[in-house]
């Protein structure tokens, strides 16, 4: 059973991310790791190593507001608001997305298993030129 500290301790490393993160992965996640979002799904740590430095090597900012923790044995769930900088989306504007993470602790507290769940249109797409103005029309002709 991980120690006490394993959920803050992921949520500190999370806010400390930037585009040296990839450095001290070996301290938050097993070797074996297995990491699913919306848009990927990654086993191993060298693996998640190579997302996270081409997903971090032109964002400007990233911050994450925790909201909800809740953690029982080895497993946790954390609700969060992401605020992030990327010059590429939203004209370089600051984005915030709403999502959550599922995660499982090895015995030593470090992750072996990472789900994140987020709106990747929110995230993404609406922040594309073209496919942006597409991905709003259509949520609005949902709703």
């Amino acid at each position: 059973m991980p120690n006490d500290h394993a959920l803050e301790n992921f949520c500190a490393f999370f806010n400390k991310l930037d585009n040296t993160c990839t450095e001290k992965l070996y301290e938050v996640y097993t070797d074996d790791i297995v990491f699913n979002d919306p848009l990927h799904h990654i086993e191993g740590r060298n693996a998640l190593e190579r997302y996270f430095a081409s997903m971090y090597e032109n964002v400007e900012h990233c911050q994450f507001t925790y909201h909800t923790r809740q953690q029982q044995a080895n497993q946790a769930f954390v609700t969060w608001t992401m605020a992030f900088v990327h010059p590429r989306l939203a004209n370089g504007q600051l984005i915030s997305v709403e999502g959550c993470s599922a995660l499982t602790f090895a015995d030593d507290g470090r992750v072996s298993r990472h789900r994140d769940y987020f709106d990747a249109g929110a995230m993404l797409y609406e922040h594309l030129p073209l496919m942006g103005r597409v991905i709003r029309w259509l949520k609005r002709r949902v709703s």
